[in-house]
């Protein structure tokens, strides 16, 4: 308890939380888009129960994960090296996760576009095996993105209560975010499309990283964040359009 309060009476201490909770926002995002997008998928009286799921068990994973801080660093060591680069299991996670992620957003861009893509696997008919199957490969990813945020917790602080505070801080923002965002790209169906190849762009990120080719997130958010700079103009010409046509 006294190593809490000295913990809580040392700036430096609020300055790593502080930093942790926006890295942790920051890279949460890739996971809430990715919630939002499976989730509206989902018949309407199921999406907040699994965006709350979803977010609620990338929570857990992520506390449980802490628990387990020596263990999460060791997933760093290399088991095997191939193509002159040698593969931790953190590697094969993020390549794994990455495949994933350019395999489910090349599919919803080709249910999309075709205008005949055939039954869906969220059709209502089958919204039990429908949520079921949301709620798994939401829990696919939060692992990968729990890891992922877990090893960048390590590496900025050695205060466990710091990363869990930081961790929990970062997931109730993402449960606040999460309803908002999915209402705004329901309304919005070209934000879809522009969604859909974030999580491209993400998953090749991954996938280049599982393969020791490190790209600064930097660069990654940038370009989303001109993207969708870019998409907000074309929603405020539409809507000016609309207007000037009543």
């Amino acid at each position: 308890m006294d190593s809490l309060v000295t913990l809580a009476a040392d700036p430096a201490a609020w300055v790593a939380l502080v930093t942790l909770v926006v890295m942790e926002v920051v890279l949460g995002i890739d996971n809430l888009i990715f919630i939002a997008i499976l989730t509206n998928k989902l018949p309407a009286h199921q999406q907040q129960r699994a965006r709350v799921i979803g977010i609620g068990l990338a929570l857990i994973l992520r506390l449980a994960l802490l628990g387990t801080v020596a263990f999460i660093v060791q997933l760093t060591t290399p088991i095997f090296t191939a193509f002159g680069h040698g593969f931790s299991w953190r590697d094969l996670i993020l390549l794994a996760g990455g495949l994933f992620l350019v395999w489910k957003a090349t599919k919803e861009i080709h249910h999309n576009v075709d205008p005949d893509p055939g039954p869906d696997m969220f059709d209502t008919k089958t919204a039990s095996l429908g949520f079921a199957s949301a709620i798994g490969q939401i829990l696919l990813l939060d692992l990968v993105f729990s890891i992922d945020s877990i090893i960048t917790a390590v590496g900025m602080t050695d205060h466990v209560p710091i990363m869990v505070t930081a961790v929990i801080i970062a997931v109730l923002v993402m449960l606040l975010a999460a309803t908002p965002l999915s209402n705004f790209i329901s309304r919005n169906p070209t934000v879809v499309m522009l969604a859909l190849g974030f999580l491209l762009m993400i998953g090749m990120a991954l996938i280049a990283e599982g393969f020791g080719a490190k790209i600064p997130k930097g660069y990654i958010y940038a370009a989303m964040a001109f993207s969708a700079f870019i998409e907000l103009l074309n929603i405020m010409a539409r809507n000016a359009r609309k207007k000037a046509e009543t």
